[in-house]
């Protein structure tokens, strides 16, 4: 046990360690050596010197459901890109930009952090505040056709798969 508190001091979380590199790697667009050897430093790095802010370790209920989360994050990046890219070379009279309010159902503070990330990672939309209720979460889009297919599309993608992740 003592082994395993020394463990948890030196790497206080691992899996956001591995959720650092490999958004790293996702950042830098490559698998050479040298950015995995920084993405891994950095993954190390970042939860040790933050680990004091930390108010508790984030619980993993179904760790394999990250798969395909990550994997349809992924999925909507590669895609927006292309739409984002598509939109700015529209007139600027086309576009729709909006500020969304967004009925968050999550409790969890990790939760709702990874949400409100998720949601900046893909172009096109920004998370820009939380209401001090924590129940609604203020996104800003580029271009907003649908409001009420946009909450879907996060609730169904994104934060229906984070409440079965962490909570």
């Amino acid at each position: 046990m003592a082994a395993h508190r020394q463990l948890r001091h030196w790497w206080p979380r691992p899996q956001f360690s591995l959720f650092l590199l490999v958004l790293w790697l996702l950042l830098m667009n490559t698998l050479s050596l040298a950015q995995l050897l920084i993405g891994a430093f950095l993954g190390w790095l970042i939860p040790y010197l933050t680990q004091p802010f930390w108010p508790e370790n984030p619980r993993l209920h179904q760790a394999w459901r990250l798969v395909p989360y990550f994997a349809h994050l992924l999925w909507d990046i590669l895609k927006s890109n292309v739409t984002v890219a598509w939109l700015i070379l529209l007139p600027p009279g086309r576009l729709r930009p909006a500020f969304i309010r967004y009925p968050v159902i999550l409790t969890d503070e990790f939760a709702l952090a990874m949400l409100a990330s998720t949601i900046s990672l893909t172009p096109g939309t920004v998370s820009a505040g939380l209401s001090p209720d924590q129940k609604t979460l203020l996104i800003h889009a580029l271009h907003v056709v649908d409001e009420e297919a946009l909450i879907r599309h996060i609730h169904t993608r994104y934060e229906q798969p984070l409440k079965e992740i962490l909570e």
